[in-house]
């Protein structure tokens, strides 16, 4: 019931916002353009395919990795073509309320609104970009989207399902190189925290972040919590959770909508993306702290002994460090002995 309501919720957005860019399609140009980055001077706007492809794999990411209820996979991507004077979300800054329920609910009506009044105000966003969720840790969403000179930046995220407010995405990608359209952009993506909920497992209850955080990267070793669901402390740097491929397609004599639909959801990896799905994150066994020695097993005058013992928390995974000795025993006397 919750999925068909956000469904509903995002078509819903999405569709009022296709109706607004319509009606400032025609002013867009009459804007004033930023003098303190560079300019883009293409004179054709440029058509481009996008790739998504998840990564999130249990080899990669063997620290509980959510395998049911529900398992891992992916949420709807939004994102939007604009001018350099509108940021969908930035790295170190606050997330609006819009990327907070995104992050962390999926539900994007809030968000569109947002883009919706920056659109009318300061005619910054130029079209929107969506395509359809993955049901899984790994597989594709394509879509394709147009941008032109005034216009030529893109902005998306993915919320990660399940987590408290993690997503991925990308912010300001310039797609203009002076007069030229990029022909390929590859990125990497990583996890960033939205810093609106403070829980540090994937299937964390709700903890709402008091005051707020600002959107940070999530690394191997932040946060620091040895429960976080990505702290691997035998590691450097997180490998990729996500991928994206942006691709300029040729010119046609077809006309370009402001939408196009999303295509070819779930596609299975072939070929080097098989490839670089095999990584395995070496993942080292936690166990608890020792309990407290038990009572001297021991007739009254000999000697006998105690133990104390410790359980497991995280069982090792790819080659990860075994777990050490649960538990342990040492030699003492009776008290109290009659």
């Amino acid at each position: 019931m919750d999925t068909t309501r956000n469904i509903l919720s995002f078509s819903e957005a999405l569709y009022h916002l296709i109706l607004m860019m319509l009606i400032l399609g025609q002013g867009v140009h009459s804007m004033p353009v930023p003098t303190d980055v560079p300019m883009c001077t293409a004179s054709e706007t440029a058509q481009y395919k996008l790739t998504f492809s998840g990564k999130w794999t249990q080899a990669a990411f063997p620290k509980q990795y959510p395998v049911y209820r529900p398992p891992a996979q992916w949420s709807n991507l939004i994102g939007v073509t604009h001018s350099t004077d509108f940021h969908i979300w930035q790295r170190n800054e606050f997330a609006s309320n819009g990327v907070r329920e995104f992050a962390e609910k999926g539900e994007a009506w809030t968000l569109m609104k947002e883009v919706e009044a920056a659109g009318e105000r300061i005619q910054s966003v130029y079209g929107i970009v969506s395509a359809p969720a993955v049901k899984g840790g790994t597989g594709q969403m394509k879509t394709e989207f147009e941008v032109f000179a005034r216009h030529s930046y893109l902005s998306f995220l993915v919320r990660l399902v399940p987590s408290p407010d993690w997503f991925v995405g990308v912010e300001s990608i310039d797609l203009c190189d002076g007069d030229q359209w990029k022909e390929n952009v590859s990125l990497d993506l990583f996890p960033y925290d939205a810093g609106t909920d403070s829980g540090f497992t994937f299937s964390s209850p709700n903890f709402e972040t008091l005051p707020q955080d600002q959107i940070t990267p999530i690394t191997s070793s932040y946060p620091s919590h040895p429960a976080n669901s990505f702290y691997y402390r035998r590691l450097k740097h997180l490998p990729p959770i996500a991928k994206v491929m942006l691709t300029k397609i040729k010119k046609t004599n077809q006309i370009i909508s402001l939408l196009v639909e999303p295509t070819e959801s779930n596609l299975l990896p072939t070929g080097n993306e098989i490839e670089e799905q095999l990584i395995n994150t070496p993942l080292d066994c936690e166990v608890s702290v020792w309990s407290p020695w038990g009572l001297c097993k021991s007739k009254c005058g000999d000697s006998g002994v105690r133990h104390r013992t410790r359980y497991v928390i995280m069982h090792p995974a790819n080659n990860g460090l075994a777990c050490p000795l649960l538990e342990e025993e040492r030699k003492c006397f009776p008290d109290h002995c009659l």
